[in-house]
């Protein structure tokens, strides 16, 4: 078990090395390289493993072992251009680093002091000027709070997260405040909830911190993130486990609770991998257990793994699986923070509301609240995705644009395309159109346009996606994570579902809109959760924004996007067609006819509109209409 002091001087130890990281401005003091090479599920698919090992054998073979040290990190944001190695001192960044890559890497720059130009990260300006990337928009333009050891420390030393002040702010708490200044600290930051709802953070402490000492409380974690596109949380829990863990221990003494619950899917095995590897370590440190830091408060933390259901989401769902029971909500009041966990009084947050707590302890109210907008404090964390140059993930103030976070951060729309809208808030939000580009991001002002924050998944969508198509593919993944306790989520939305794959289909007919209308306000109305009530959002946004489109699949029977089968019509034009039969050789259904150096044809009564026609022409003849 570690005192204060213990950690003080860790901190002091290991500040010099870690800083490095941070501060170029530091780097002639090092006396190592050292090499960061991300760590995360994205990178680890794109074999930054193998990187790592191709360094080590080099570190090795070269007797540099005292020299060199190699860092596998958490996610460093640049998804885009995984797996991202970052060579220090210099700030170096490498892209799309690959194993055959490293031996180069390893003796012109490492040993030689050359960075290998054609290897580095770079962008271009529309200007045309080439900048490193450390210097681009996407690291300059954003501010990380949540996400401020991702990609910098290594997530499985506690020692690294205590040089960047971890477990501080847990001291300040348990020797420096009460229960209740800690809350009040919390609610007068504004700090809201992440993971989707935004209610107030300290309020929900205050309202689960009565009769403290006379009833068993329980503090719990929501890691069971599920939206399509979204990985904030997975990768807050893959950079920085200890900021989590610490701050379910600060909420622990606030609330008067001794026990916490960290549930989190299965399907993120390096995120459990490296929580329990947190775990042992911060019980090993005394930071977690029986009285830490000699205060008398004890806490601990357990993990339950979660089976990939949607609804677990949802809070009392969540509760519910955890005590062992099939994962379905309840209803509410009572709410969790009266009888929550096995009845208990409760306080359930998301990864990354956590990972802001300390930071607000150490630092104050004030220090957080300068940032944001009057209603929605400090920043939010984005999983960038979609029709974007630079996907991955982001932080932003509260109250930075659309525009802002996807021209200048995300590095604008690809190919030449134009922005359409932006998804937000998975299948509980709904889509941006391009007249809200300008509009600020925080709660209300996205429920004022129809869709939310969410837990963060923002989908960049340009004039190829089809909106009915993109509302279609949301609904459809509710219907199947819906866990059917409740009529209006079981059968209302499946029904909506059916009206939009007839859409789809060509065999809409206008007053299916009504009926879609009609069935959103019933189910948002009726719904037995949150889930479930906010499950025709995606319809009712597209229907609002993109109503052109939903009458030219019903009355002029096409997609304009050239999306739905159903509608589409291969066509050649004559004109380009050079003959060359290689569109019928590779249709399957042999539905082109043509002779040779002739204009072929396509038969609509055989076409089963595959595409292979227009992948395989190389005059650009056949188009879709």
């Amino acid at each position: 078990m570690k005192t204060l002091q213990e950690l003080k001087d860790i901190k002091a130890a290991k500040g010099g090395q870690v800083d490095i990281r941070f501060n170029p401005d530091t780097a002639e003091e090092a006396v190592k390289t050292y090499v960061l090479v991300c760590g995360g599920t994205g990178c680890q698919s794109n074999h930054s493993v193998e990187v790592m090992d191709e360094l080590n054998k080099m570190i090795d073979a070269a007797g540099k072992k005292d020299e060199i040290q190699i860092i596998q990190t958490g996610c460093q944001g640049l998804c885009a251009k995984g797996p991202i190695m970052v060579v220090h001192p210099g700030n170096i960044f490498y892209q799309e680093v690959k194993p055959d890559m490293v031996e180069r890497i390893f003796n012109e720059h490492i040993l030689g002091g050359t960075p290998v130009d054609e290897y580095l990260m770079v962008e271009e300006l529309p200007n045309g000027e080439k900048i490193h990337y450390v210097d681009s928009p996407f690291y300059k333009d954003q501010l990380r709070m949540a996400l401020r050891n991702c990609g910098k420390i290594d997530p499985e030393d506690i020692d690294e997260y205590i040089a960047r002040d971890g477990y501080q702010a847990l001291a300040k708490a348990l020797l420096e405040m009460t229960p209740d200044d800690v809350i009040k600290e919390v609610v007068d930051s504004g700090l809201r909830g992440r993971g989707g709802g935004g209610f107030p953070t300290g309020k929900k402490w205050m309202f689960a911190s009565a009769n403290r000492g006379k009833v068993q409380k329980f503090v719990a974690c929501n890691a069971d993130e599920g939206d399509p596109g979204a990985f904030m949380d997975r990768s807050i829990l893959e950079g920085d486990p200890h900021s989590v863990l610490e701050a379910m221990a600060i909420a622990g003494y606030a609330i008067g609770a001794n026990q916490g619950y960290i549930y989190v899917r299965a399907e993120y095995p390096i995120a459990v991998d490296r929580l329990k590897i947190a775990l042992d370590q911060a019980r090993d440190y005394g930071v977690l257990g029986k009285n830490i830091f000699g205060s008398g408060f004890d806490f601990d933390v357990d993990l339950r793994l979660g089976a990939g259901a949607f609804v677990c989401g949802e809070e009392t769902a969540l509760m519910t699986s955890i005590e062992g029971n099939r994962g379905e909500p309840r209803p509410r009041p009572p709410f969790p923070a009266v009888k929550g966990l096995f009845a208990q009084p409760t306080v359930l947050n998301n990864v990354e509301t956590y990972a802001n707590i300390p930071q607000i302890i150490l630092n104050g109210a004030s220090w957080f609240n300068q940032y944001g907008t009057e209603t929605s404090k400090g920043t939010k964390v984005f999983a960038l995705g979609g029709k974007v140059n630079n996907t991955g993930l982001v932080e932003v103030p509260m109250g930075a644009t659309l525009r802002q976070v996807v021209e200048e951060i995300g590095g604008g729309v690809p190919n030449g395309k134009k922005f359409k809208a932006a998804q937000t808030g998975g299948p509980s939000g709904g889509c941006i159109p391009a007249k809200s580009y300008d509009v600020p991001i925080d709660y209300e002002s996205l429920k004022a346009i129809g869709s939310m924050m969410g837990s963060g998944g923002m989908i960049v969508l340009d004039e190829d996606n089809c909106m009915v198509d993109i509302a279609k593919f949301y609904l459809g993944f509710t219907v199947s994570e819906s866990c059917g306790k409740c009529t209006p989520c079981r059968i209302g939305t499946k029904r909506m579902l059916e009206i939009l794959e007839k859409i789809s289909a060509g065999r809409g007919e206008i007053e299916d809109l009504d009926k879609l209308d009609e069935l959103a306000h019933y189910i948002q109305a009726n719904a037995l959760c949150g889930l479930g009530q906010t499950a025709p959002n995606p319809i009712l946004s597209t229907i609002e924004h993109f109503r052109d489109e939903y009458e030219a699949h019903i009355i002029d029977k096409r997609c304009p996007a050239g999306v739905c089968k159903a509608l589409l019509n291969y066509v050649i034009d004559p004109e380009k067609c050079k003959g060359c039969t290689k569109c019928a050789r590779n249709c399957p259904v042999g539905a082109i006819s043509g002779a040779v150096k002739q204009p072929h044809v396509i038969d609509p009564a055989k076409c089963i509109k595959c595409g292979a026609c227009m992948e395989n022409c190389a005059f650009g003849a056949i188009s879709r209409k």
